[in-house]
């Protein structure tokens, strides 16, 4: 069962690199705001589980979700930012 679970999490990891090549390449995110807020509360309080049990491979896929997550959201409110200037 433990490997499903690490299909999951890779899947779900994996999910944030097109999006943040996208990302990154067009300077602004598509992304909704709230989703991605949403997001990275929700992968870095998974990180910090995974932490406190110990899990070595809980704790790198939802390190990288987090990753993905925060640098969206980065570029979100980056553009967001210049639109009001």
């Amino acid at each position: 069962m433990q490997y499903i679970g690490i299909v999951g999490l890779l899947a779900l990891a994996a999910g944030w690199v097109p999006q943040t090549i996208q990302t990154i390449k067009e300077k602004d995110c598509n992304v909704n705001l709230m989703f991605l807020i949403l997001n990275l509360i929700g992968s870095l309080s998974l990180t910090t589980y995974a932490v406190f049990l110990h899990d070595p491979v809980f704790t790198t896929l939802n390190s990288m979700t987090s990753l993905g997550a925060f640098i969206n959201l980065f570029y979100k409110l980056r553009a967001m930012n210049r639109v009001k200037a």
